[in-house]
C-alpha cells in the first residue's frame, strides 16, 4: 500500500483552521502569531510532512537558502568547533525547512578575496558567518545587505548580530576550580595575542589569579599555536613546572599531556591540566580532561533564530547574544588537600 503524501490542507484539517494560515506559517511568512505558528510546525512535524522547496521559491520571492562562511584556517579538522557549530545549524535549518549551504573561504591579504558565490549570485536570504574574519573582508559582504549573524566574532560594529560563547567567565570558573583544589603554582598554555577569544580565556584565567593574590610568572606562560592559527604538536616547557596547567583548548591539553607523558610525567598525579571546548580531544585524554562545554546548541539556536527573524523582519535588532558554558570535571585536576 502506498503511503499518502501529508498535504497542508490535511495538517489544516487536523488542527481545525485555514490552510492558508498552515502555508503562512510553514513559510515563515506574516500573518499568524508566533504560538500559532510553532504549533504548526510542531504538528506538520508530527504528521510527516515534507514541503516541497523547489517549487516555493519562486512565489514567495525568498530562496530558503541560508550561506554559512567559515575562514579555511577555521575548520580545517573534522573534529573542529566550527564543524560542530555548522552540523548544529544545518539541522536547525532543516527543521524550519532552510537549507544550509557551507562555503569556505581564504581571508588572506595575500590571496584573491573573492566573495562567495551563495552570496554574489543572489542565492541565501541570509548570511551566518563562523568565525573571524578580517574587517575588510567583512565590508565587502556587507555591501550585498543580506541579513547577517557573526558566530564568535569579536570586533566594534554598531548593528552587528553576534552570537559570542563567554569565554572569560567559562576559563574564570575553570582556574577558581583548580584553585579551589590547593593549587596556587598555575600556568597557562595558549597564544593570547594571535587569537581573540584565547584572549578572553587568558583574561578570565588571570582575573581568578588576581582574586587569590596568586603571582602570574611569565616562564609559565606558553605558547601553543603559531601565527597562523596552527597548534604546536610539543611545546617550550620551563625547567621548574607549575602544579597545573590551564590550556586554551582541549587539543593543546590533549598535546601537553602526550609530551609530559613521553618526559615522564603522570597527569595529574605529577601535574594537573585542564582543556577548554568539551570536544572531542578531552575524552581522548587519559585522564579524560576537565574542562569548559561551550555548548554549541544553544549558539546554534541563537543563530538560527536571529537570521530567521531578521529575514522575514528587516527591523527586527537583538544584538549581541553572550551564551555561558558549563564546567565538566573529570579525572585530570588532583585534590591537593587529600
Amino acid at each position: 500500500m502506498i503511503k499518502k503524501n501529508v498535504t497542508m490542507s490535511d495538517i489544516a484539517n487536523a488542527m481545525n483552521i485555514s490552510t492558508v494560515s498552515v502555508s503562512k506559517a510553514l513559510g515563515n511568512r506574516e500573518g499568524v502569531s508566533d504560538e500559532l505558528r510553532e504549533k504548526i510546525k510542531r504538528k506538520a512535524h508530527e504528521m510527516g510532512y515534507s514541503m516541497n522547496t523547489g517549487s516555493r521559491s519562486p512565489k514567495d520571492g525568498f530562496t530558503h537558502n541560508i550561506a554559512i562562511i567559515a575562514p579555511k584556517n577555521f575548520i580545517n579538522e573534522p573534529s573542529a568547533f566550527y564543524w560542530t557549530i555548522y552540523k548544529h545549524i544545518v539541522e536547525l535549518l532543516q527543521q524550519e525547512n532552510y537549507y544550509g549551504m557551507l562555503e569556505v573561504v581564504n581571508d588572506s591579504p595575500d590571496l584573491p578575496r573573492e566573495m562567495p558565490n551563495s552570496i554574489s549570485d543572489k542565492k541565501a536570504d541570509g548570511l551566518i558567518l563562523l568565525g573571524q574574519f578580517s574587517e575588510s573582508y567583512i565590508d565587502k559582504l556587507l555591501q550585498f545587505y543580506v541579513p547577517t549573524v557573526f558566530i564568535e566574532y569579536y570586533g566594534n560594529r554598531e548593528n552587528a548580530e553576534i552570537v559570542l560563547s563567554d569565554s572569560f567567565f567559562g576559563s574564570y570558573q575553570l582556574t577558581s576550580y583548580v584553585i579551589s583544589n590547593g593549587h596556587k603554582k598555575l600556568g597557562f598554555l595558549g597564544s593570547a595575542e594571535g587569537s581573540p577569544f584565547v584572549r578572553d580565556r587568558f583574561l578570565g584565567f588571570y582575573k581568578a589569579l588576581l582574586e587569590k593574590n596568586i603571582p602570574l610568572r611569565d616562564e609559565w606562560i606558553i605558547r601553543d599555536r603559531n601565527s597562523s592559527g596552527e597548534l604546536y604538536k610539543t611545546f617550550t616547557l620551563p625547567d621548574e613546572l607549575p602544579s597545573a596547567f590551564v590550556c586554551s583548548c582541549d587539543e593543546s591539553a590533549f598535546n601537553l599531556i602526550n609530551q609530559l607523558r613521553a618526559e615522564g610525567c603522570v597527569v595529574p598525579r605529577d601535574i594537573s591540566i585542564t582543556g577548554y571546548d568539551n570536544q572531542i580531544y578531552s575524552s581522548m585524554t587519559t585522564p579524560h580532561l576537565t574542562t569548559v562545554d561551550i555548548n554549541c546548541v544553544k549558539m546554534a539556536k541563537e543563530a538560527v533564530d536571529i537570521i530567521l527573524k531578521k529575514i522575514h523582519d528587516k527591523n527586527y535588532f537583538r544584538g549581541r547574544t553572550l551564551i555561558t558554558g558549563k564546567l565538566v570535571i573529570r579525572d585530570s585536576v588532583k585534590n591537593l588537600y587529600e
